[in-house]
């Protein structure tokens, strides 16, 4: 990453499902220094139900930084698996968060994604 961001066109030699490719897109959408909840990405695509399905394509997403499934938390707002691992998330989202100015308060990103999604928790109770 470097500091740098890549802004030209890459063509690459993926295999996908229908399925895999409308979540992919939709995770190239979350902005830099962001997160969603699987259940979100799921509703965004059409298919609000499937929220595991949408986790199952993060999982089998073979290249990491081009589809940020890093930015994709559990609804609790906590990390959820990652393919290279739950340190590397993490890092990536602390990376971005800096980049991005998303941590001016000193909270990492697993932490905002815990307060969002805490604060959902609050409104649906009410």
């Amino acid at each position: 990453m470097g500091g740098q961001s890549f802004t030209g066109e890459l063509l690459l030699d993926v295999n996908f499902t229908a399925f895999q490719l409308k979540v992919w897109k939709a995770l190239q959408r979350i902005p830099s220094g962001s997160t969603r909840t699987y259940r979100e990405i799921a509703s965004a695509i059409g298919h609000p139900a499937a929220s595991r399905a949408v986790a199952r394509a993060c999982a089998s997403n073979p290249v990491a930084l081009l589809i940020p499934c890093h930015r994709v938390v559990r609804a609790d707002g906590h990390l959820a698996g990652y393919r290279w691992g739950l340190q590397r998330k993490t890092a990536l989202l602390e990376l971005e968060a800096k980049k991005t100015g998303a941590c001016e308060t000193g909270d990492s990103q697993a932490n905002q994604s815990s307060k969002r999604a805490e604060g959902r928790r609050r409104r649906v109770r009410r």
